[in-house]
């Protein structure tokens, strides 16, 4: 299997389900349930899920050092490989792509398939000035200001303009109390997580989900990510950052359709 020397799997997870291996790898501010909870069971139903929480979220302690991409994607494999997947595909979203794509250039052997959703090889010049408010604010304290800046932010025109006012209020409180504590680390690892030169040499079968509406992770940068990955399939989903709230079927359906012609 892997010639890399996993480490000892010490953070948080999920499992659930039976079947061919899918790694979960979320968002950043957000943990396994966040970002995958809507679709989890229907994943589930095919599949061996295992998903951690990165330091700060979940039951995963916050960490006291800068986080690593190397650490976060090895934590992913070795939680798959604790489970008794030998191989297995990894679901990667925002944040989670670069540990995705991390994972498969680590651990050619095991990864199976990738799917990325609304995600980035790299930190582009709106990245460089959206994160730096987001970790400033997420310091802060101020978690209403946080929920209204990454709701303006994550949600798409369709859905942020089909809200009354209420259920507008609704979704800021409901961000502002389920934001991690680990945001910070997680809003400082995002610009430096830098997977261009993973892409050229990734083998797995890989679909790139383009969020059409997204404020955070431009196309260009979905598109840059299916362009140099080689064979890499690109689809669309018309949603801001959060498929998982404004299309979740859709968001599913296309992970498992994927996964179903490339799973082990």
């Amino acid at each position: 299997m892997s010639t890399r020397t996993l480490p000892e799997a010490t953070f948080a997870r999920t499992v659930l389900g039976s079947g061919p291996g899918l790694a979960l790898a979320h968002g950043a501010g957000s943990s396994v349930a966040g970002t995958y909870g809507p679709i989890m069971e229907g994943l589930a139903a095919r599949h061996t899920v295992v998903g951690i929480d990165y330091p700060g979220s979940g039951d995963t302690p916050r960490s006291t050092t800068p986080l690593s991409l190397d650490d976060l994607a090895d934590q992913l494999v070795a939680a798959a490989v604790a489970e008794g997947l030998d191989t297995f595909a990894v679901s990667g979203y925002s944040l989670g792509g670069p540990v995705a794509i991390r994972a498969a250039a680590r651990h050619p052997e095991r990864v199976t398939a990738l799917v990325l959703t609304a995600t980035f090889p790299y930190r582009d010049n709106h990245l460089a000035l959206a994160l730096p408010i987001w970790r400033k604010l997420a310091e802060s304290g101020d978690r209403e200001v946080l929920a209204e800046y990454l709701t303006m932010m994550a949600l798409g025109a369709d859905a942020l303009e089909a809200m009354p006012a209420e259920q507008l209020r609704q979704a800021i409180r409901f961000t502002a109390e389920s934001v991690a504590d680990g945001t910070p680390e997680h809003a400082d690892l995002a610009p430096r997580a830098d997977v261009r030169d993973d892409l050229p040499h990734i083998t797995a079968p890989t679909l790139v989900i383009s969020t059409t509406q997204d404020r955070f992770t431009s196309t260009r940068l979905h598109h840059e990510l299916a362009d140099t990955i080689p064979g890499a399939q690109l689809v669309e989903i018309r949603t801001g950052h959060l498929p998982m709230v404004e299309r979740p079927d859709e968001w599913q359906k296309l992970i498992t359709t994927f996964l179903a012609r490339h799973s082990a």
